[in-house]
């Protein structure tokens, strides 16, 4: 039977119990259907990003469900008529992935305090095994999220996209649509990749040019690199801070680039120096 990440946001005010009483209504509803609730997470009380339906707070809860489609549909229609649940979400997955969880921790500069906020899957968007989506991310339609791919907070992806596996995209990253990031890449926080960009395997960003870690008498200073629509980067490429990809442009595999990248150039080597207008079909 299909394999599911469904995930409800209850209101603030309800108690332990009522949340108790939801889970096992959905957990029984599956039950019925012919399948089975094969994990339950209750996450507890988050904050909320915005207000939802008037509330600032919320119980997150997690059902990793397998299950036919028919019980996904139905729990889905006894959430939408209850007075209980603000905000719900299931993902089809191949094997069990991590969708919607609020992240929490300490990022360069900031403190990420497990705060809920909306998490969107467009149509026919594919996690594959092992995939972790923090809460905040929005994928556009068609795209595919690779076999333990990690998308931290408030990353958006655009449509008909390709993320490879082994894949990290650090937080408030922007990727655009028809991008293709092959497996093994990592992209610092911030970054933005335009329309079309295609990344080789084993690309990394830098983003920071100072290294500061928990230092508090400093405040570090975050440059993320862009990546113009049609840009092109080679496998092992490393891009640092505040470098510019420029549209249609090509890095050939294994260059540090240290300068911006001209539109439409072709550059390549340790440091990267451009070395000609990219031809159309020029390879990597």
């Amino acid at each position: 039977m299909p394999l599911y990440e469904h995930v409800f946001l209850a209101r603030q005010d309800a108690s332990t119990q009522q949340v108790e009483e939801l889970t096992t209504q959905m957990t029984g509803i599956v039950e019925q259907a012919g399948g089975k609730v094969t994990k339950t997470e209750n996450w507890g009380v988050r904050s909320l990003t915005y207000r939802m339906s008037k509330n600032r707070k919320a119980h997150f809860v997690l059902l990793n469900i397998d299950a036919p489609s028919a019980a996904i549909a139905e729990i889905e229609r006894q959430e939408r008529i209850s007075e209980d649940v603000i905000r719900y979400l299931s993902v089809r997955v191949e094997e069990h992935a991590l969708v919607g969880k609020p992240e929490h921790g300490y990022a360069v500069g900031q403190v990420y305090p497990g705060t809920g906020a909306a998490t969107v899957l467009a149509e026919d968007v594919v996690v594959r095994a092992g995939a972790i989506i923090y809460a905040g991310t929005e994928i556009g339609a068609e795209t595919v999220i690779g076999h333990h791919t990690l998308l931290r907070s408030f990353v958006t992806v655009g449509s008909r996209s390709q993320l490879g596996h082994n894949l990290t995209v650090e937080r408030a990253s922007r990727i655009g649509s028809q991008v293709r990031c092959s497996p093994g890449s990592h992209l610092t926080s911030s970054c933005v990749l335009a329309d079309r960009v295609f990344l080789g395997a084993g690309v990394r960003t830098v983003n920071d040019r100072e290294m500061i870690w928990r230092d508090p008498g400093r405040v570090p200073v975050l440059e993320p690199p862009r990546f113009g629509p049609g840009a092109r980067v080679g496998s092992g490429s490393v891009i640092l801070a505040a470098v510019t990809i420029g549209s249609d442009a090509l890095v050939g595999a294994g260059s540090v680039v240290t300068r911006d990248i001209p539109a439409g150039s072709v550059a390549y080597g340790v440091p990267a120096r451009v070395r000609q207008a990219a031809a159309s079909g020029t390879r990597l």
